[in-house]
């Protein structure tokens, strides 16, 4: 009878518990905070792109949001508070400026991960991450040391951070590996996304002589110049041919979808954990778009032995000897500058011209 009786109570039980609604998980809330427009081209537009995989990849797991053309400053604190007051538990800041904002609201909101892009402060609930450009600077820089004519190549600039000064020197770097005669003549538009500006930049440098630019800036606008005018330029962040063919010769551009899923995914298993992570060609988190059918072949020959060197770790741009504009030794020959040095660098290369604005 005993027997019966727990029989007939399992058997119930198992009912009970099958008939029972079943509640899934809530998804993860992840939001982003971006500097420009996404539009169709460049830094924001690539993040986004990262951020459409992230959905694809994980589905029902994730809901993103994201804000566009947030101002680096006050503003981008409200932002961010915003969003974790909106219940978003992993939040992406993506621009140099949303640093001191970022870690100022990390530090109140233990519940949240905050990742901050292309900065250098950590804590236990918030980290950095950014991309290896320079290595595509490099890479472009080879091009233009074998397609420019004037020996004068052009760079309109953003902001004087290392960032961008890295890629100004890595792209000088590059186009002197293949021509020693090369100097690069700066432009800073104190901008990240200011296509009016960069358009008068790049018609100032192509009137000074440049006949290859390149930018760390976000809109075609120097292509669409370099066309106009008949010299050639890059793509940034995002691959740019669409704007300007004929002028386009290759692209950098980053592919953060990778990082971002990864990172999803820690968050959702519990771990999670703070650090800085870099990524370049080797981890896939830098390509270069397809070379413009103009690009010689022994242009390109060069163009693709760096760029499996780097891909493989056997080659880094920044290894010496390379000199300051003064011509002093800065890093030795045969050494590679130590990370802390090319995170923090605060001078241009020999051969690139003007200062570095304060």
């Amino acid at each position: 009878m005993m027997n019966r009786r727990k029989v007939l109570a399992t058997l119930a039980a198992a009912t009970a518990l099958a008939a029972a609604p079943s509640f899934a998980a809530d998804p993860l809330k992840i939001g982003f905070v971006y500097v420009g427009p996404v539009g169709d081209a460049g830094w924001t537009y690539a993040h986004d792109q990262a951020r459409l995989a992230l959905e694809k990849e994980l589905g029902a797991q994730v809901k993103t949001s994201y804000v566009e053309n947030v101002p680096e400053g006050a503003d981008a604190e409200r932002v961010i508070r915003k969003l974790v007051a909106e219940g978003n538990k992993l939040i992406f800041t993506t621009s140099f400026g949303y640093m001191n904002a970022t870690e100022k609201v990390a530090k109140t909101t233990p519940g949240v991960t905050f990742l901050h892009a292309t900065g250098f402060k950590s804590g236990k609930n918030y980290g950095t991450y950014e991309s290896r450009l320079y290595e595509g600077a490099y890479l472009n820089g080879i091009l233009a040391g074998k397609m420019t004519k004037s020996n004068t190549l052009g760079f309109i600039a953003s902001f004087p951070v290392p960032e961008v000064i890295r890629n100004i020197n890595a792209y000088t770097l590059g186009a002197q590996s293949v021509n020693p005669k090369i100097k690069t003549k700066v432009i800073w538009v104190n901008s990240w996304y200011d296509p009016a500006k960069e358009r008068q930049a790049a018609e100032t440098l192509v009137a000074q002589g440049a006949d290859v630019m390149a930018q760390n800036t976000d809109s075609p606008a120097t292509l669409q110049v370099a066309q106009e005018k008949g010299v050639y330029a890059f793509g940034w962040d995002s691959d740019m041919v669409k704007f300007a063919p004929k002028a386009h010769l290759t692209a950098a551009t980053n592919d953060w979808s990778g990082y971002y899923i990864s990172t999803a995914k820690a968050v959702l298993a519990g771990s999670w954990k703070t650090g800085a992570y870099r990524g370049g060609l080797k981890e896939g988190m830098v390509k270069m778009s397809k070379l413009n059918a103009v690009v010689p072949a022994d242009a390109a020959k060069i163009f693709e032995e760096k760029k499996a060197a780097m891909t493989a770790g056997t080659f880094d741009p920044f290894t010496g000897p390379i000199k300051d504009q003064s011509g002093a030794i800065k890093v030795a020959a045969g050494v590679k500058m130590p990370e802390k040095d090319l995170l923090s660098i605060n001078f241009y290369v020999q051969g690139v011209e003007g200062t570095i604005p304060k």
